[in-house]
């Protein structure tokens, strides 16, 4: 999944990103939670619908009231490198690193 780049950085592994996408993509309009880590111990946790996809990102729709609304948006790197988490909450099932979908 993880692949060193030269300058020994870490480099995410373009088949593991397509992968991703297309599980999130074949989600499109399901309910999810999402649990999204902001660093230094800070994380979030919503409930939302699975927007949109684009090329690098895509959406969750979350209802913060009956008047409003919020768009999140977060790229499939985020998923694949478990800084968001996302749970399908009719199935039960994670969408996950590992890829097991």
């Amino acid at each position: 999944m993880f692949k060193c780049g030269w300058d020994g950085e870490a480099m995410i592994d373009s088949e593991a990103l397509v992968k991703v996408k297309k599980i999130v993509e074949s989600n499109v309009g399901q309910k999810v939670k999402l649990k999204a880590n902001r660093g230094r111990k800070k994380s979030y946790i919503k409930e939302g619908i699975i927007n949109d996809t684009y090329g690098n990102i895509f959406t969750v729709r979350v209802d913060i009231d009956s008047k409003a609304v919020q768009i999140l948006s977060y790229t499939y790197s985020d998923v694949l490198t478990s800084n968001v988490e996302l749970v399908v909450c009719s199935s039960n099932e994670r969408i996950c690193v590992g890829l097991t979908n």
